[in-house]
């Protein structure tokens, strides 16, 4: 069996991709700000009354908005599932539904989600995340 560029490339993308995952159900902030590139195209609509959501750039800031997010929300409350996992050398798309509840609040949300991660050299230098903002944004409002 032959291995080529693309399927080298996809594997190393997968195995990023599993490395994320653990960090972050692990919270380890310092294992994530290694794994994303120094400099990072992160996209996630900004929502004002969303305390976690804010532009990011550079791997540290991206690493600790889990930390932010976390405490803002209830974590015995957070749930992630993800249904489908396309890889494409660089590129993967995970999909799948997330809910949580705000801690100010008590208020819950949930709702389908999609992120775009690119893996290039070992490290996460895209993070676009699509999710259910009006539910977010719902959750967060007195």
């Amino acid at each position: 069996m032959n291995t080529t560029a693309a399927d080298t490339a996809a594997d190393a993308t997968r195995a990023a991709v599993q490395k994320f995952f653990d960090l972050r159900i692990a919270g380890d902030t310092e294992g994530l700000t290694a794994l994303f590139a120094d400099e990072v195209d992160w996209l996630l609509a900004e929502n004002p009354v969303v305390p976690w959501i804010r532009p990011r750039t550079t791997a540290a800031d991206c690493a600790v908005q889990a930390d932010d997010m976390a405490e803002h929300t209830v974590p015995e409350d957070a749930k992630v599932s993800i249904d489908t996992i396309l890889v494409d050398g660089h590129d993967a798309v995970l999909m799948g539904h997330l809910a949580g509840t705000v801690r100010a609040t008590g208020k819950s949300f949930e709702g389908p989600f999609a992120l775009r991660l690119t893996v290039e050299n070992g490290r996460i230098t895209r993070h676009h995340l699509y999710e259910n903002s009006l539910s977010v944004a719902a959750a967060c409002t007195p």
